[in-house]
């Protein structure tokens, strides 16, 4: 049997909103082609509560994919809390962008009470191709630092005889090692024949208990990270043959480009921007996503707004989806004033004489008795301690200097 995974659509991503639909559309569409079914391992949707229009969205493009014809069928549905309403192959697990509290309906329920999928969380599905018999335990996504206690708690096995899938959508810290709360492989359950998994925006293909471990990637580009350049698209996994393919689907070029500067000038900047930004176009047929990293140095007289950043988002704006990062472009003139801060001054004024004097302005404005020492008054006001306590000896100061006038 060839079971299709197309993973984290993000239908009604706000960046991307058509791009995550078109390309969820192509990858469904083609996978009922070239496959006997269809696993969606999460983040069908962008946001626990979608817009009614991405909701609308959603019903037309499973109602489709529902109707269309399968060669597999589903023959069994084994869950505490759902049931199965269609028998379609099309089999889904909620996500970390659709998780709700515990009990708490999400988008994904509302698709599986109208019969357009099967949500297998915490749920076994059967499906069946010409005697052949695969089945899909799921896992919707939780939170990590329980996702070990859900686990022992659930125990998901296997089922004896069939070819057997589990389905998550978590993080792993083989792939992302930043946190202990990340489940390790050697934490899934054993005995499963693939591991698959979504969550991760880049295609993995791995091992966990000496079986395939396989991630499709996202259809659509959220993150704007130099992984997410390669193609989008899903995988088909064959359940006889054991082996694997990926598809890929149309999707919008998205490219990241590093430019340093030393002593950048505003002129230098655009000029190496504009530079760039043509180069890519020119072998672009649709508009593509520019991502623009700025580092080094701005020239010293020139600072963070006198780069013409803005301008080239405008100017550009109908042909490329643009970002450009400034983040790491340093000013001279900021970091001495950084560099002041830290040494408790700006300029050659330290910060506290700074502040009396403009304490002292103020005063004046408000009309106190100049004769009052203000320099005393600031440090009573600044002085540490308990708030009311300060305020009444600076009040009892006041009121033995100068009266108000």
């Amino acid at each position: 049997m060839k079971i299709a995974i197309v993973s984290d659509t993000h239908l009604g991503y706000e960046r991307f909103v058509e791009d995550a639909f078109v390309q969820a559309k192509e990858a469904l569409d083609l996978a009922n082609r070239l496959a006997d079914a269809v696993i969606l391992p999460g983040d069908i949707f962008d946001k626990r509560s979608p817009k009614p229009d991405v909701i609308a969205q959603a019903i037309n493009l499973f109602r489709d994919l529902s109707e269309k014809r399968w060669n597999a069928k589903v023959v069994s549905f084994t869950s505490r809390n759902n049931k199965a309403y269609t028998d379609a192959p099309v089999i889904a697990i909620s996500g970390t962008h659709e998780r709700t509290a515990e009990g708490k309906d999400n988008p994904l329920n509302l698709l599986g009470l109208a019969g357009l999928l099967i949500d297998t969380s915490e749920s076994t599905t059967i499906i069946e191709k010409d005697g052949e018999r695969v089945a899909i335990y799921g896992l919707g996504g939780i939170a990590e630092e329980r996702l070990k206690e859900k686990l022992n708690e659930l125990s998901p096995q296997p089922v004896g005889g069939l070819f057997s899938i589990f389905m998550f959508h978590q993080s792993t810290y083989e792939l992302l090692p930043f946190s202990d709360e990340f489940i390790h492989y050697d934490d899934l359950p054993r005995g499963f024949d693939l591991y698959v998994d979504g969550h991760i925006h880049s295609r993995v293909e791995d091992v966990v208990h000496g079986r395939p471990f396989l991630i499709p990637g996202s259809t659509v580009l959220t993150q704007l990270k130099d992984g997410e350049q390669e193609p989008k698209g899903f995988m088909i996994y064959d359940t006889k043959a054991r082996t694997h393919e990926f598809v890929k689907i149309n999707s919008r070029k998205f490219v990241v480009k590093d430019l340093k500067f030393a002593d950048a000038e505003p002129e230098e900047l655009s000029r190496r921007c504009e530079n760039e930004i043509e180069a890519i176009l020119s072998s672009s047929a649709d508009r593509p996503i520019i991502k623009l990293n700025l580092v080094g140095t701005i020239k010293a007289g020139f600072n963070s707004s006198d780069m013409p950043i803005h301008a080239l988002m405008l100017r550009y704006s109908g042909k490329a989806m643009l970002n450009i990062d400034n983040s790491k472009l340093k000013s001279p003139e900021l970091d001495a004033s950084i560099e002041g801060i830290r040494e408790n001054r700006i300029g050659d004024m330290p910060i506290k004489e700074l502040g009396m004097g403009i304490f002292a302005s103020k005063l004046k404005e408000l009309k106190f008795d100049e004769k009052i020492r203000y320099s005393e008054l600031f440090n009573r006001l600044s002085a540490e301690g308990n708030k009311e306590k300060v305020i009444k000896e600076a009040m009892d100061f006041l009121a033995e200097s100068a009266p108000v006038s």
